[in-house]
């Protein structure tokens, strides 16, 4: 049964391959997107030397990874999940003999490879080129951000799964979905490391699982975070996706008792 769940991924990752120079162009974007970060960081920073325990070796490195962390870990499952719900596909995908959720996962996860392959590799390699990016030297600091990645992927997935369920009871959630999409790269530092919100609002971060996305584990990869509270870092990642799994278990089971299909 798992050999079909890995074909998924492979059936994902060759879609995408048909598609790959929208990814190549995609590049491009990201590579304009960070530098016009950091053209403002330097301007913000100025003869200061640090921000916010920030050096400016620091958030130059931290801007480059967060973006190309993005290109993994982004999907449109949401935007998937809530189209076969509002075309009726989602009850053929449910009577069939896999679990629908873990398939998302998956064809997600084939998606991520193929960004991670032919996206962030190439995409990060010539951002190093332009800009003074620092890359750690340690392989341990390598290993560890590769597993925490994993995890920012899975928990941004499982955000995307619960919005995209919320079809179900509201039949048009593209609000939602776009509400969504903004809170992500804002509240995971994406756009602003969370060390430069407010205190009251930083604090409000730490009971949320977006900073286990994309700021915590950029600031192990830039030596913000001391590798040795890394296992902290991860440990909070593996928290905040096994509480997740139970708002996405109680959505789907509430879902599953009122299919309402629009159109036919």
């Amino acid at each position: 049964m798992m050999s079909a769940y890995l074909d998924f991924i492979r059936i994902r990752f060759l879609m995408m391959l048909a598609y790959r120079v929208n990814y190549y162009s995609g590049i491009v974007i990201y590579a304009i997107n960070i530098g016009a970060y950091y053209f403002l960081w330097q301007a913000i920073y100025g003869d200061q030397e640090t921000l916010a325990g920030f050096t400016v070796a620091q958030m130059t490195t931290y801007i480059a990874v967060s973006w190309m962390a993005r290109a993994f870990y982004f999907n449109n499952l949401d935007r998937e999940i809530a189209n076969e719900i509002r075309d009726g596909s989602v009850a053929i995908q449910i009577i069939r003999p896999y679990n629908y959720l873990l398939v998302k996962m998956m064809q997600g996860f084939g998606e991520g490879l193929f960004r991670l392959l032919l996206f962030m590799v190439p995409g990060l390699f010539i951002v190093c080129l332009i800009f003074p990016v620092k890359l750690p030297t340690e392989p341990l600091v390598w290993v560890i951000y590769l597993v925490m990645l994993f995890f920012s992927f899975l928990i941004n997935s499982q955000i995307n799964i619960l919005t995209g369920l919320f079809a179900f009871f509201v039949e048009n959630n593209e609000g939602m979905m776009r509400m969504k999409r903004v809170m992500v790269d804002l509240f995971s530092g994406v756009v602003v490391p969370i060390a430069f919100f407010p205190g009251w609002l930083s604090g409000i971060m730490e009971w949320l699982p977006f900073q286990a996305i994309t700021y915590l584990p950029s600031s192990v990869f830039t030596g913000r975070t001391p590798l040795g509270d890394a296992s902290n870092v991860l440990g909070l990642q593996m928290l905040w996706f096994a509480l997740l799994l139970l708002p996405i278990w109680l959505t789907w089971r509430a879902a599953r008792k009122r299919l309402f299909v629009q159109g036919g």
